[in-house]
């Protein structure tokens, strides 16, 4: 493979698929991976209700919109489950 046409990955980006291919076949990896799918397309077209056809009425997901502070919240409370266990 020469490298042509492959999408440059930054640091964080190289971690989360060589992670990801370390982990073997089974159901939790595909509920996993469909969870991170799902995830990665909300973030990034929210679908905020005050969405116009010219796109989202903010610049960023951090602004308090009630669907990104609702992703925003669950995203940390699993995070705190996950370093509790």
């Amino acid at each position: 493979m020469s490298g042509e046409g492959l999408i440059p990955l930054n640091a964080d980006e190289q971690k989360l698929l060589l992670t990801l291919r370390e982990i073997p076949p089974s159901r939790l990896r595909d509920l996993m991976t469909t969870l991170v799918g799902e995830l990665c397309d909300f973030v990034a077209a929210p679908g905020c209700a005050e969405m116009q056809a010219d796109g989202v009425p903010c610049p960023t997901t951090d602004l308090s919109c009630d669907e990104c502070r609702k992703l925003t919240t669950i995203i940390e409370g699993l995070r705190r489950r996950l370093h509790e266990s």
